[in-house]
Protein backbone atom coordinates (compact mmCIF):
# COMPACT_ATOMS: atom_id res chain seq x y z
CA UNK A 1 0.00 0.00 0.00
CA UNK A 2 1.50 3.70 -0.97
CA UNK A 3 1.05 5.47 2.64
CA UNK A 4 0.15 8.54 0.34
CA UNK A 5 -2.13 7.80 -1.95
CA UNK A 6 -4.01 6.05 0.75
CA UNK A 7 -3.79 9.22 3.08
CA UNK A 8 -7.09 9.75 4.65
CA UNK A 9 -8.35 6.24 4.13
CA UNK A 10 -9.04 4.13 7.35
CA UNK A 11 -7.64 0.42 6.51
CA UNK A 12 -9.76 -2.40 8.21
CA UNK A 13 -10.80 -6.12 7.58
CA UNK A 14 -14.13 -7.99 6.77
CA UNK A 15 -14.82 -11.49 6.86
CA UNK A 16 -18.16 -13.17 5.75
CA UNK A 17 -19.27 -16.18 3.52
CA UNK A 18 -15.75 -17.43 3.71
CA UNK A 19 -13.68 -14.63 2.32
CA UNK A 20 -11.97 -12.28 3.93
CA UNK A 21 -10.76 -8.82 2.17
CA UNK A 22 -8.99 -5.27 3.13
CA UNK A 23 -11.39 -2.54 3.09
CA UNK A 24 -10.73 1.34 3.45
CA UNK A 25 -13.53 3.18 4.82
CA UNK A 26 -13.41 7.26 4.51
CA UNK A 27 -16.27 9.89 4.61
CA UNK A 28 -19.69 10.24 6.51
CA UNK A 29 -23.38 10.09 5.44
CA UNK A 30 -25.03 7.42 3.76
CA UNK A 31 -23.35 4.14 2.88
CA UNK A 32 -21.53 3.36 -1.26
CA UNK A 33 -19.43 0.37 -1.49
CA UNK A 34 -17.23 1.17 -4.49
CA UNK A 35 -15.41 -2.50 -5.93
CA UNK A 36 -12.42 -1.49 -8.08
CA UNK A 37 -11.51 -2.37 -11.37
CA UNK A 38 -8.69 -4.69 -12.82
CA UNK A 39 -5.74 -4.42 -11.86
CA UNK A 40 -6.91 -3.02 -8.30
CA UNK A 41 -7.10 0.61 -6.10
CA UNK A 42 -5.30 2.58 -8.77
CA UNK A 43 -5.28 6.33 -7.80
CA UNK A 44 -7.87 6.91 -10.50
CA UNK A 45 -10.08 4.30 -8.92
CA UNK A 46 -9.05 5.97 -5.14
CA UNK A 47 -9.96 9.72 -7.48
CA UNK A 48 -13.33 8.63 -7.99
CA UNK A 49 -13.76 7.13 -4.57
CA UNK A 50 -12.93 10.45 -2.95
CA UNK A 51 -15.57 12.17 -5.25
CA UNK A 52 -18.09 10.28 -3.81
CA UNK A 53 -17.11 11.05 0.04
CA UNK A 54 -16.67 14.79 -0.92
CA UNK A 55 -20.48 14.30 -2.17
CA UNK A 56 -21.58 13.41 1.21
CA UNK A 57 -21.10 9.38 1.68
CA UNK A 58 -19.36 7.27 3.43
CA UNK A 59 -17.54 5.22 1.48
CA UNK A 60 -16.10 1.43 1.81
CA UNK A 61 -13.63 0.08 -0.83
CA UNK A 62 -13.25 -3.36 -0.88
CA UNK A 63 -9.59 -4.56 -2.21
CA UNK A 64 -10.54 -8.29 -4.07
CA UNK A 65 -7.54 -7.83 -6.20
CA UNK A 66 -4.38 -6.12 -6.56
CA UNK A 67 -2.72 -3.20 -4.92
CA UNK A 68 -3.61 0.25 -3.30
CA UNK A 69 -2.01 3.29 -4.97
CA UNK A 70 -0.20 1.05 -7.61
CA UNK A 71 -1.13 2.65 -11.30
CA UNK A 72 -1.80 0.09 -13.68
CA UNK A 73 0.67 -1.59 -16.11
CA UNK A 74 0.59 -4.12 -18.89
CA UNK A 75 2.25 -6.47 -16.54
CA UNK A 76 0.52 -5.28 -13.13
CA UNK A 77 -2.67 -5.54 -15.45
CA UNK A 78 -1.81 -9.08 -16.29
CA UNK A 79 -1.22 -10.58 -13.13
CA UNK A 80 -4.33 -9.02 -11.54
CA UNK A 81 -6.67 -10.95 -14.47
CA UNK A 82 -4.76 -14.57 -13.78
CA UNK A 83 -5.67 -13.96 -9.83
CA UNK A 84 -9.42 -13.08 -11.16
CA UNK A 85 -9.28 -15.83 -13.45
CA UNK A 86 -8.13 -18.54 -10.72
CA UNK A 87 -9.76 -17.87 -7.99
CA UNK A 88 -13.17 -18.93 -6.74
CA UNK A 89 -14.41 -16.17 -5.42
CA UNK A 90 -15.23 -14.64 -9.60
CA UNK A 91 -17.36 -16.97 -11.82
CA UNK A 92 -15.46 -15.65 -14.73
CA UNK A 93 -16.39 -17.83 -17.69
CA UNK A 94 -19.56 -19.77 -16.27
CA UNK A 95 -23.10 -18.89 -17.43
CA UNK A 96 -26.01 -18.43 -15.43
CA UNK A 97 -24.06 -18.43 -12.24
CA UNK A 98 -23.80 -16.07 -9.50
CA UNK A 99 -20.19 -15.08 -8.17
CA UNK A 100 -19.30 -16.59 -4.61
CA UNK A 101 -17.93 -12.76 -3.90
CA UNK A 102 -21.48 -10.62 -4.00
CA UNK A 103 -22.51 -13.16 -0.45
CA UNK A 104 -19.26 -11.39 0.75
CA UNK A 105 -20.22 -8.01 -0.66
CA UNK A 106 -23.81 -8.23 0.82
CA UNK A 107 -22.91 -8.76 4.40
CA UNK A 108 -20.18 -5.82 3.88
CA UNK A 109 -23.11 -3.21 2.50
CA UNK A 110 -25.58 -4.70 5.53
CA UNK A 111 -22.99 -4.19 8.05
CA UNK A 112 -22.08 -0.71 6.40
CA UNK A 113 -25.95 0.23 7.04
CA UNK A 114 -26.30 -0.97 10.42
CA UNK A 115 -23.23 1.13 11.23
CA UNK A 116 -24.00 4.65 9.30
CA UNK A 117 -27.62 4.53 8.47
CA UNK A 118 -29.58 5.73 6.33
CA UNK A 119 -32.18 4.82 3.89
CA UNK A 120 -30.58 2.04 2.07
CA UNK A 121 -26.76 2.10 0.47
CA UNK A 122 -25.45 1.69 -3.11
CA UNK A 123 -23.00 0.21 -4.53
CA UNK A 124 -20.53 1.11 -7.76
CA UNK A 125 -19.05 -1.89 -9.62
CA UNK A 126 -16.53 -1.61 -12.52
CA UNK A 127 -15.53 -3.78 -15.40
CA UNK A 128 -15.04 -7.45 -13.66
CA UNK A 129 -17.20 -6.05 -10.46
CA UNK A 130 -19.39 -4.11 -12.90
CA UNK A 131 -22.16 -6.57 -12.30
CA UNK A 132 -21.72 -7.27 -8.76
CA UNK A 133 -24.01 -4.20 -7.68
CA UNK A 134 -26.77 -6.47 -9.53
CA UNK A 135 -26.08 -9.24 -7.11
CA UNK A 136 -26.08 -7.01 -4.14
CA UNK A 137 -29.79 -6.29 -5.31
CA UNK A 138 -31.35 -9.54 -3.81
CA UNK A 139 -30.88 -7.33 -0.19
CA UNK A 140 -33.38 -4.80 0.20
CA UNK A 141 -30.96 -2.43 1.85
CA UNK A 142 -29.38 -2.02 -1.93
CA UNK A 143 -31.08 0.32 -3.23
CA UNK A 144 -28.58 2.86 -5.60
CA UNK A 145 -26.97 0.02 -7.79
CA UNK A 146 -24.08 1.59 -10.21
CA UNK A 147 -23.34 -0.92 -12.90
CA UNK A 148 -20.37 0.62 -14.86
CA UNK A 149 -18.85 -1.07 -17.96
CA UNK A 150 -19.65 -4.98 -16.42
CA UNK A 151 -17.47 -7.38 -18.05
CA UNK A 152 -18.18 -10.78 -16.02
CA UNK A 153 -18.41 -13.52 -17.23
CA UNK A 154 -15.33 -12.60 -19.86
CA UNK A 155 -17.32 -12.26 -23.35
CA UNK A 156 -15.94 -15.30 -25.44
CA UNK A 157 -18.79 -15.78 -27.71
CA UNK A 158 -22.56 -14.31 -28.04
CA UNK A 159 -23.97 -16.47 -24.36
CA UNK A 160 -21.07 -14.96 -22.34
CA UNK A 161 -21.33 -11.70 -24.16
CA UNK A 162 -25.43 -11.31 -22.54
CA UNK A 163 -24.96 -13.30 -19.63
CA UNK A 164 -25.38 -10.99 -16.78
CA UNK A 165 -23.11 -12.93 -14.54
CA UNK A 166 -26.42 -14.44 -12.19
CA UNK A 167 -28.13 -17.81 -11.02
CA UNK A 168 -31.69 -18.29 -12.84
CA UNK A 169 -33.00 -17.87 -8.95
CA UNK A 170 -31.37 -14.44 -8.54
CA UNK A 171 -32.45 -13.21 -11.88
CA UNK A 172 -35.81 -13.90 -10.98
CA UNK A 173 -35.09 -11.96 -7.89
CA UNK A 174 -33.50 -9.19 -8.65
CA UNK A 175 -36.24 -8.63 -11.72
CA UNK A 176 -39.33 -9.07 -8.82
CA UNK A 177 -37.12 -6.23 -7.08
CA UNK A 178 -37.22 -3.78 -10.36
CA UNK A 179 -41.10 -4.34 -10.33
CA UNK A 180 -41.31 -2.63 -7.02
CA UNK A 181 -39.10 0.24 -8.34
CA UNK A 182 -35.62 -0.63 -7.76
CA UNK A 183 -33.66 1.70 -10.27
CA UNK A 184 -30.18 0.54 -12.05
CA UNK A 185 -27.75 2.83 -13.50
CA UNK A 186 -25.53 1.21 -16.15
CA UNK A 187 -22.32 3.06 -18.26
CA UNK A 188 -20.35 1.83 -20.76
CA UNK A 189 -18.90 3.11 -23.98
CA UNK A 190 -20.73 1.88 -26.62
CA UNK A 191 -17.71 -0.16 -28.41
CA UNK A 192 -16.58 -2.01 -25.28
CA UNK A 193 -16.48 -5.22 -26.64
CA UNK A 194 -15.74 -6.58 -22.61
CA UNK A 195 -19.04 -5.10 -22.46
CA UNK A 196 -20.43 -7.34 -24.75
CA UNK A 197 -24.63 -7.40 -24.98
CA UNK A 198 -25.41 -7.10 -21.68
CA UNK A 199 -26.58 -3.53 -21.61
CA UNK A 200 -29.63 -5.64 -24.22
CA UNK A 201 -29.61 -8.73 -21.34
CA UNK A 202 -30.32 -5.72 -18.27
CA UNK A 203 -32.99 -3.75 -20.48
CA UNK A 204 -34.57 -6.73 -20.63
CA UNK A 205 -34.73 -8.17 -17.14
CA UNK A 206 -35.32 -4.50 -15.50
CA UNK A 207 -37.39 -2.89 -17.90
CA UNK A 208 -37.59 0.84 -17.32
CA UNK A 209 -35.79 0.40 -14.27
CA UNK A 210 -32.93 0.68 -15.96
CA UNK A 211 -30.85 3.76 -16.67
CA UNK A 212 -28.30 3.22 -19.14
CA UNK A 213 -25.97 6.40 -19.63
CA UNK A 214 -23.51 5.42 -23.27
CA UNK A 215 -20.26 7.24 -24.27
CA UNK A 216 -19.26 6.85 -27.77
CA UNK A 217 -16.09 5.33 -28.02
CA UNK A 218 -13.44 7.15 -29.17
CA UNK A 219 -10.75 4.11 -29.47
CA UNK A 220 -10.48 0.66 -29.16
CA UNK A 221 -9.32 0.87 -25.65
CA UNK A 222 -12.16 2.94 -24.17
CA UNK A 223 -13.61 0.75 -21.40
CA UNK A 224 -12.83 2.68 -17.98
CA UNK A 225 -15.65 5.37 -17.77
CA UNK A 226 -15.33 6.29 -13.82
CA UNK A 227 -11.30 6.07 -13.85
CA UNK A 228 -8.83 5.90 -16.82
CA UNK A 229 -11.12 6.79 -19.39
CA UNK A 230 -12.89 9.23 -17.08
CA UNK A 231 -16.45 10.81 -18.59
CA UNK A 232 -17.08 13.69 -16.57
CA UNK A 233 -20.98 13.34 -16.64
CA UNK A 234 -20.64 9.67 -16.12
CA UNK A 235 -19.49 11.02 -12.74
CA UNK A 236 -21.93 13.51 -12.40
CA UNK A 237 -24.34 11.41 -13.06
CA UNK A 238 -23.33 8.41 -10.42
CA UNK A 239 -23.15 11.07 -8.14
CA UNK A 240 -26.63 12.66 -9.23
CA UNK A 241 -28.11 9.28 -9.00
CA UNK A 242 -26.67 7.99 -5.17
CA UNK A 243 -27.65 11.54 -4.05
CA UNK A 244 -31.25 11.02 -5.29
CA UNK A 245 -31.68 7.59 -3.49
CA UNK A 246 -29.69 8.08 -0.34
CA UNK A 247 -29.94 11.39 0.63
CA UNK A 248 -33.73 12.22 -0.04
Amino acid sequence: MNPTTASGWQHGSFSAAGFTHDTYRKGSGPGVVVVHEIPGITPAVMKFADEIVDAGFTVVMPLLVGEVGRAPDKKYMLSSMSKVCVSREFTTLALGKTSPVIAWLRALAKQLHREVGGPGVGAVGMCFSGGFALGMMLDDVMIAPVLSQPSLPFAFGKSRAADLNLSPDDQLAIAQRATQGCEVLGLRFTGDRLVGTRFDSLRALLGEQFIAVEFASSAKSDHSVLTEQRQAEGVRRVVDFLRDKLQT
